[in-house]
């Protein structure tokens, strides 16, 4: 059982940015971010797996995952922020890189972020 935690959220102007840490009570290969705006299905955002990082194409350029496996962390840093990012932001945990959720097992309570206009 793999226990995250996520904190940071907050709200924040457009063109703004946020830091957000995802911290798991267990090792896995895998680690995601997700977010679920109102009324949306939830969409993958980024994840570390292994040695490599995904972005989903709607963030590339502005967000950048980063894992500390010391601290067994997982960082989120979101610059240029825009209205369309808000939502609840989810980690996720996995055995392999994956961008749908069904693919995780794991997963932390979320943490609201807000972009105003």
């Amino acid at each position: 059982q793999v226990q995250l935690v996520e904190s940071g959220g907050g709200l924040v102007q457009a063109g703004g940015s946020l830091r957000l840490s995802c911290a798991a009570s267990g090792r896995t290969f895998s680690i995601a971010w997700f977010r679920q705006a109102p009324g949306k299905e939830r969409e993958f955002v980024a994840s570390s797996s292994g040695i490599n990082r995904y972005y989903a194409d709607s963030v590339k350029g502005r967000l950048t995952i980063s894992r500390d496996n010391a601290k067994n962390t997982v960082d989120l840093q979101m610059n240029s922020l825009k209205p369309e990012d808000t939502a609840v932001y989810y980690c996720a945990a996995g055995r392999k890189a994956a961008t749908l959720p069904r693919e995780y097992d794991y997963w932390g309570q979320g943490t609201q972020v807000t972009v105003s206009s």
